[in-house]
């Protein structure tokens, strides 16, 4: 697929049609029928496996792929491998990596910019030092920064004395709005059936026959599967209305000075900053859009259907001022664009990827909690493993819906 353009995506997706060529899927009579619910990047990744093993695939979104209200919607989402001692979503980032860079060499064309992450962190941090030896175990490279290496390397970089850092070259940011939408129109294009359409909430237990759209239609199929981010806890509000936790997250982009290239990447990675307690976090100017600066900190409770989106002055004027400390170079700059996406968190940070309790054919994944989107590969690939009986790669009880409290606790990072 040559690289193409947000509306050019679009265009492709709305004149996809009902079955397509089914290049590169295996031939011979499908195995099964699916429904999937959410063409974010859990559920687009998840009908993609799901296509590509010769199955009847239809997705639905009421908004569109990695739309505005999504949590897969926006500009960027970091890629990294460090995860303090959690040591299963570092072999998940390693492996979802392997499998973005397949799925962009098959496209023809990468939404992955490979800017590498640094952590920012005083000497002695326990997660640093947890994330080096989780990384030694599963192969991931690295490299530590000493505080001279970021004087000499990071001078647009402001630390206070002491400061260090380790440094994933691998990583770095996926373009997320393209991303999801590329992987869309390829499953498209294998033969998957994409409409826009949301769904009523299925009702009663045992196993569901079928399920009714919006727009008036009902869809049959042997399996469900609901993927539908900050929407869950509407979907299913007896057993997940206090189990998903939607927060308000302001970001903001800050413009670069004229001719600046200190700001971009290769002189800018993305950072993740621990030496400061106001949990903040970036990206370079990607695609000329700014310095994106984000909050980590759960906001607020929001709706992700009627919030407005409008970040507020409290938050602009915070970041601003973590700019000024980090980044002193762009202590007046403008803000040059801004959004409110949310994260949709479990009780401790968890994945959801679990069967309904009450409905054998009905799969539920979410709970991304603000950490989910670069795994979208290795989460669809985990879900079909579940569904086909398959036990590669095997299953995780951490990502049970049985492990899910319904008291904010984080743990995952």
């Amino acid at each position: 697929m040559p690289d193409m353009s947000r509306r050019e995506l679009g265009a492709v997706l709305l004149a996809a049609p009902a079955v397509a060529s089914g290049q590169g899927v295996p031939t011979g009579q499908s195995k099964q029928s699916f429904v999937v619910i959410g063409a974010g990047v859990f559920g687009a990744w998840t009908a993609y496996h799901l296509r590509l093993g010769g199955h009847n695939v239809t997705l639905l979104d009421q908004y569109g792929p990695s739309n505005s209200r999504a949590s897969s919607g926006g500009e960027t989402r970091i890629i990294r491998a460090s995860y303090g001692p959690d040591e299963i979503y570092t072999r998940m980032a390693k492996r979802s990596l392997a499998l973005w860079s397949a799925f962009f060499a098959r496209i023809g064309h990468s939404y992955l910019e490979r800017a590498g992450v640094l952590w920012l962190a005083k000497q002695g941090n326990a997660y640093v030092e947890q994330s080096r030896q989780t990384l030694k175990a599963v192969g991931v490279e690295f490299r530590d920064v000493s505080s001279a290496d970021l004087a000499r390397d990071y001078p647009q970089i402001r630390l206070e004395p002491g400061t260090i850092a380790i440094f994933e070259p691998d990583s770095g940011a996926l373009l997320a709005r393209e991303s999801v939408a590329a992987v869309v129109v390829e499953f498209t294009r294998i033969g998957g059936i994409y409409r826009q359409a949301g769904v009523r909430p299925p009702q009663g237990g045992g196993r569901l026959s079928e399920i009714q759209t919006t727009d008036g239609d009902s869809l049959r199929a042997d399996t469900f599967v609901f993927a539908c981010g900050p929407w869950l806890g509407k979907v299913f509000p007896e057993l997940l209305a206090t189990r998903i936790f939607v927060t308000r997250q302001d970001v903001l982009f800050f413009g670069i000075p004229a001719g600046d290239r200190r700001f971009e990447p290769p002189a800018m990675p993305v950072w993740i900053d621990f030496s400061d307690d106001r949990g903040m976090y970036g990206f370079p100017d990607i695609g000329r859009r700014g310095f994106k600066v984000a909050f980590d900190k759960h906001g607020p409770p929001m709706d992700p259907d009627t919030a407005n989106r409008f970040v507020t002055a409290e938050q602009s004027a915070a970041a601003r001022d973590y700019v000024r400390d980090r980044f002193p170079v762009l202590a007046d700059a403008p803000v040059v664009d801004s959004r409110v996406c949310q994260y949709e968190n479990t009780a401790n940070g968890d994945f959801i990827i679990d069967r309904h309790p009450q409905m054998d054919n009905v799969w539920i994944a979410g709970g991304g909690s603000g950490h989910g989107f670069k795994h979208g590969p290795a989460v669809g690939e985990y879900l079909v493993a579940r569904m086909e009986g398959r036990n590669d790669p095997p299953v995780e009880t951490r990502f049970g819906l049985s492990t899910k409290g319904t008291e904010q606790k984080r743990a995952v990072y």
